[in-house]
């Protein structure tokens, strides 16, 4: 936890003398994403609050903010903690992914299409897998997915997406072998940027669908051995 905080303390500067809830919550959401804080954390209020230098109220406010986006779970006389997913959850949030990626996909309209932030995430997965940086590679995954949702040009599809790719993340950092369980999906992703590029949005689509299908089957099989469904 020391190395935590510090790293939080580190984040106190990016406050700023406007610090608000938000922007503590951002810090926390990305720290969360990162893996600095893993689900079943307890977050401790004295020593967040400490390292960011912000008021207890500002810091309740933050957490609130944070268990709504479902990353945090307030447990009665225990505190609050970095959520655990189940099974079930896991499975909710390819549904999401499902219904929201592939609509944006199909409305995409006439091409061309905008897709250098989409290029450059697929450069950046194929870096980090020149790096040997497997946890990197995820990120990178990610970044490509809230890419291709940003193709929609909606700012609620990207802030519903943002919070369901953070919950995603929760998942991610149970995974003990982050190198099978990303690798595979990076010549898929180049395989839906190719499509795009060719202006064939029905075959970026279906890759997609696939891709959505076998990446839950994968995750869900690695989740509830690693986890298992009584959580």
């Amino acid at each position: 936890m020391a190395e935590q905080l510090s790293g939080l303390a580190d984040d106190r500067a990016l406050l700023g003398r406007t610090s608000t809830a938000e922007r503590v919550s951002d810090i926390l959401r990305s720290r969360i994403a990162e893996g600095y804080f893993p689900p079943g954390t307890r977050l401790s209020e004295d020593s967040i609050g400490g390292a960011l230098g912000v008021s207890r109220n500002t810091l309740r406010e933050a957490f609130r903010l944070l268990t709504h986006e479902r990353l945090l779970v307030h447990e009665l006389n225990r505190g609050v903690f970095v959520r655990v997913l189940a099974v079930e959850d896991v499975e909710d949030i390819y549904r999401t992914r499902a219904l929201v990626e592939c609509a944006v996909v199909r409305g995409l309209g006439e091409p061309p299409y905008a897709l250098d932030a989409l290029a450059e995430a697929v450069v950046e997965g194929q870096r980090a897998v020149r790096e040997g940086d497997w946890k990197t590679l995820g990120t990178a995954n990610i970044h490509f997915h809230r890419e291709l949702v940003a193709l929609a040009g909606s700012d609620r599809t990207d802030e519903l997406m943002r919070s369901v790719f953070a919950e995603l993340r929760l998942a991610f950092h149970v995974v003990d072998d982050p190198k099978a369980l990303h690798e595979p999906y990076l010549a898929r992703n180049q395989q839906i940027l190719g499509a795009l590029q060719a202006g064939d949005r029905e075959e970026a689509e279906r890759l997609l669908a696939v891709y959505l299908s076998d990446s839950l089957g994968r995750v869900v099989e690695v989740y509830r051995r690693r986890v298992g469904e009584d959580i």
